[in-house]
């Protein structure tokens, strides 16, 4: 099963690698990482999707909570939360072929963040099916490069 965990945790050198050391050790493979400084400098917040049976999921979450340098541990898997992901794609351009280009763009809610004489550069930001829906319309057009960032998630507000 896919589980989406934040850990917030002190804003300290070592931290992440002391967690993600933890997790390898148990055998998981990390599909996706986010790290980022919080509304309280002091603190950070990882964001990190794994896939794995849920009793161990769960021992691992146990043992990043006794890492001296983290204070919670949330799994999102059951609860309500939204989950983002942000692209940066670097696509060919050829004159003739920009208003297309553009017109799936704007399909996607995407940004054209930079203009060159043969490629453009668009900024997504949505689930890893939308940034994959996209990519795929792109592809004929010629990716030139493509960089992506993990997922990030937040509990949805409380009705």
């Amino acid at each position: 099963m896919r589980h989406v965990i934040s850990i917030l945790v002190e804003n300290k050198a070592g931290v992440l690698a002391r967690i993600t050391c933890l997790i390898s050790g148990r055998g998981f493979n990390i599909d996706s990482l986010a790290v980022g400084e919080t509304e309280n400098p002091a603190l950070s917040r990882i964001t990190l999707v794994v896939k794995g049976d849920d009793a161990i999921v769960e021992q691992v979450k146990k043992q990043i909570g006794k890492v001296i340098d983290v204070i919670k541990v949330i799994d999102f898997t059951d609860e309500a939360f939204v989950e983002r992901d942000l692209m940066l794609l670097k696509v060919n351009c050829p004159i003739g072929k920009r208003g297309e280009i553009i017109e799936i763009v704007d399909i996607f809610r995407g940004k054209i963040i930079d203009v060159g004489l043969k490629d453009l550069v668009i900024e997504l930001a949505g689930t890893e099916d939308k940034l994959e829906a996209m990519t795929n319309l792109l592809r004929p057009y010629g990716i030139k490069e493509l960089v992506q960032t993990g997922s990030v998630a937040i509990a949805r507000g409380t009705k």
